[in-house]
């Protein structure tokens, strides 16, 4: 089901406003992509980019066109690991954070 702009441009304002949501945005996004629900995951971080640095910008940051950094986040995309990781950690230092990995049985 695709998200309404409303839904969209609240999930913004409050990214805008809420540091603590959007590191859990970015958290999330990662969480689903390293558990296997990689739909949902590019989905997250895409709604992430959108709301914070923009596809221009981390194009900039990763040397990368943005219509493709698009194109891999989108529902079709498939991106390489090189390139996904690249852009999870210019996030996180975007973000100014580090985000470890934790082993739960």
């Amino acid at each position: 089901m695709p998200l309404t702009r409303d839904f969209k441009e609240t999930v913004r304002a409050r990214i805008e406003r809420d540091p603590a949501f959007r590191e859990e945005l970015l958290k999330e996004g990662v969480e689903c992509l390293l558990s296997g629900d990689v739909d949902t995951g590019k989905a997250i971080l895409r709604d992430y980019i959108n709301a914070t640095v923009g596809f221009q910008e981390l194009g900039g940051l990763t040397a990368k066109s943005p219509k493709s950094l698009m194109r891999m986040f989108g529902s079709g995309g498939n991106p390489q690991a090189r390139n996904l990781f690249e852009v999870i950690g210019r996030l996180q230092e975007r973000e100014g954070l580090r985000l470890k990995v934790h082993a739960v049985r």
